[in-house]
């Protein structure tokens, strides 16, 4: 097995064996430590040893003795220090670790019932910000490392790190049970969950950074995790809506990149690559969701981006509904994204001229100002309207604003080019 193959496998199982580790013994920061270590004894022994026979259980199994031995040194510490008559030991704990540990082994093989949507709601518990709540989630179940979280919200790592540590402290301070919280709770949860689950999916559509322009295992992980909280919420048309805007995104993904890794933006994809029976199947999700009351953001999201995908053409886009549906988001939030991309779509209905007028709006807005994306959508824009060097200069400034490899690569690729055109 080799080591890429156990990464792989491991993020998938990651949040499965947290979610009946914290299940069975509570202790979620622990519990989470506890995991981390069992994960990494993997990495270590199974590219040399072979993968066991039930790789869930036998990571159940060491994160159990971990979390024992972390519980037992804390008692003893405290025992030590005089401290222990405000902190013991669970009595579940009294039981010698290798039998708990024997047990988890037993009921990991033998079930594969999967934690990861009780989780997912636990890490959005109302104790916590909506900051921390997306933060804890994106570690905890979405597998993101802290610096790859810290970058998404542009704080330095320690400040990330600080963050999640408190959020795990105040989720063991709640003292919550471990379970899909009851429909009253449920609502309020519901919002940071989706959110959650689509920024891990942009992440792994998009990296923010790193050699690679995606990371599918993450992309897949929010389709799966989206997949099980439709399957609760059937009825609710966001969470059809969320699903539906993944399945149509990740359609596109076979057509994104070359064969050497370069990107290749959507005008000059190879449609027939793109995945027909995920593209069907976000349609008709989309298409049930719209008519059951007021659309939204998710939801008009998804029926942008089916319009991009039943389009044979770059040039049979429907580019009128595609800019009036960005107006609608527009008046849903003040997202600076949704007015880049709306600007995108009013220069492909009324030219770039257009298009450089809505960006020159957003040069004041800090929350963008000094994002790649404005930048590479101005290049594209001036390059559009025929002033190549505006766009180079435009190119290169959002190359080096991107962390991406394989983004700022083909930023300075387009720059190169306006250049020999001259």
């Amino acid at each position: 097995m080799t080591g890429e193959d156990v990464e792989g496998l491991l993020r998938r199982l990651a949040p499965q064996v947290l979610g009946a580790v914290v299940r069975r013994y509570g202790q979620f920061d622990a519990a989470e430590d506890a995991v981390q270590e069992a994960l990494l004894a993997a990495v270590m022994q199974w590219p040399h040893e072979g993968r066991p026979d039930s790789p869930r259980g036998w990571l159940i199994t060491v994160a159990a003795r971990r979390l024992t031995d972390m519980l037992r040194s804390e008692q003893s510490r405290r025992e030590r220090e005089g401290m222990v008559s405000t902190w013991a030991l669970p009595e579940q704990w009294l039981a010698p670790a290798a039998d708990r540990a024997a047990s988890d082994a037993e009921a990991g093989t033998a079930s594969d019932h999967d934690d990861s949507l009780i989780l997912l709601f636990l890490c959005c518990h109302p104790a916590l910000s909506p900051a921390s709540q997306i933060a804890l989630t994106l570690r905890a179940v979405g597998g993101l490392t802290t610096a790859e979280i810290a970058r998404a919200f542009l704080v330095p790592e320690a400040t990330m790190t600080r963050r999640i540590t408190r959020a795990k402290q105040r989720i063991k301070d709640s003292r919550i049970p471990f379970g899909i919280p009851p429909a009253a709770e449920r609502a309020d949860r519901l919002a940071a969950v989706l959110h959650v689950l689509y920024l891990i999916f942009n992440e792994g559509y998009v990296s923010t950074s790193g050699p690679s322009l995606q990371r599918s295992d993450l992309s897949a992980e929010a389709i799966r995790l989206t997949r099980m909280v439709h399957r609760l919420l059937p009825d609710d048309t966001e969470v059809t809506g969320l699903l539906a805007l993944m399945v149509l995104t990740d359609a596109r993904r076979p057509a994104r990149t070359a064969p050497d890794g370069e990107v290749i933006p959507m005008a000059e994809q190879d449609r027939s690559r793109w995945d027909a029976g995920a593209i069907a199947e976000g349609v008709a999700l989309v298409s049930d969701a719209l008519p059951r009351g007021r659309p939204g953001p998710y939801q008009l999201q998804a029926a942008i981006a089916a319009i991009h995908d039943e389009s044979p053409s770059p040039e049979a886009t429907d580019w009128p509904q595609i800019m009036a549906l960005y107006e609608l988001l527009m008046r849903m939030s003040d997202n600076p994204v949704v007015t880049l991309n709306h600007a995108v779509a009013a220069a492909m209905v009324h030219g770039p001229a257009a298009g450089l007028d809505l960006l020159g709006r957003l040069e004041a807005d800090e929350r963008i100002a000094e994002d790649h994306r404005l930048h590479a959508v101005r290049a594209h824009l001036l390059e559009m309207a025929g002033d190549h060097h505006g766009a180079r200069e435009s190119y290169q400034a959002a190359a080096g604003r991107t962390t991406s490899i394989p983004v700022q690569r083909y930023l300075y690729a387009r720059a190169a080019r306006l250049c020999d055109e001259r």
